[in-house]
């Protein structure tokens, strides 16, 4: 038994135009709106493709954040850290080709030589030694004062050259050689006489025991007058390394030197001064040749 109208059933097929639906009582005869459909469709797709880009783009983001994190926190703490690393040894490390800066140990400078050190003993102070090498050239210039030199003499025979209490004071220290030369200026002259022993402390120990009457003998002769040999004239005495150096100062006319005759006082410093200068520079010479050697 059946109800409604008769005929076969239909199968709905949304695809065919020609199907219908087997249910619903009023259904329209018209035609689906395929337009409609074919953009739907459009949209969809463009959907899916959307989610893809945003989805690659993410995921790259992704990627990108954490390499440069990564990188940070291996540039941010150079510290040990218990990970193992796969960065080779410091030793096995190639080394670099662009310039290096040498280094050097520390060194110190050698002292420099003491002049002081080649005066002081025989056995350093070894350089040729004669009164013209003491007391070289004609004449001499100190200040604005100019000095001619008269005649030298050189000798072994220390006490010889002496007079008073001095000859027993430089044989008791062993003295070995006294060199003197005389300077004139007008009417005043000047000896210097000085003495070499082997040790400063021998030098040293002839000074202190020389007195006011310890004296060396004046030197005349090249046109110089004797002088001192009477009158009442100004000494000196002093030392510096293994030397000993006296001065004896007065008038080439046998007048005596009182303390207002300043002329004699400084003649006799002048040479004492120089004196004492030549010996400094022997041991200066002394000192350079063996710093260059």
């Amino acid at each position: 038994m059946s109800f409604g109208q008769g005929g076969p059933q239909s199968q709905w097929d949304p695809w065919k135009p020609q199907s219908q639906q087997p249910w619903g009582g009023n259904v329209d005869d018209e035609s689906p709106d395929w337009a409609a459909l074919a953009d739907a469709a459009e949209t969809r797709n463009r959907r899916k493709r959307l989610l893809l880009i945003v989805g690659g783009a993410l995921a790259t983001v992704g990627v990108g954040t954490a390499v440069a994190m990564a990188v940070m926190s291996a540039n941010g703490d150079d510290s040990a850290s218990g990970r193992p690393t796969n960065l080779p040894a410091s030793g096995s490390l190639p080394s670099g080709t662009g310039d290096i800066t040498p280094s050097f140990a520390p060194t110190s400078a050698p002292p420099p030589l003491d002049p002081k050190d080649f005066i002081s003993s025989k056995a350093k102070d070894t350089a040729p030694l004669s009164a013209e090498l003491l007391f070289p050239g004609t004449q001499l210039t100190m200040g604005s004062t100019v000095y001619k030199k008269g005649p030298t003499a050189d000798t072994t025979n220390c006490a010889s050259a002496a007079q008073a209490t001095l000859p027993k004071v430089l044989t008791a220290n062993d003295c070995t050689r006294l060199m003197r030369v005389t300077y004139t200026k007008d009417n005043v002259a000047v000896t210097v006489g000085v003495a070499v022993f082997d040790t400063e402390a021998q030098a040293t120990k002839a000074k202190g025991q020389a007195d006011t009457k310890s004296i060396i003998k004046s030197l005349s002769g090249k046109g110089v007058k004797p002088f001192c040999d009477g009158a009442v004239c100004r000494t000196t005495t002093n030392s510096y390394g293994r030397y000993a150096y006296f001065t004896i100062a007065g008038f080439t006319n046998g007048k005596d030197v009182t303390t207002k005759d300043t002329k004699v006082f400084t003649t006799g410093d002048d040479l004492a001064e120089f004196a004492f200068r030549q010996i400094g520079r022997r041991g200066e010479a002394q000192a350079s040749a063996a710093a260059q050697g």
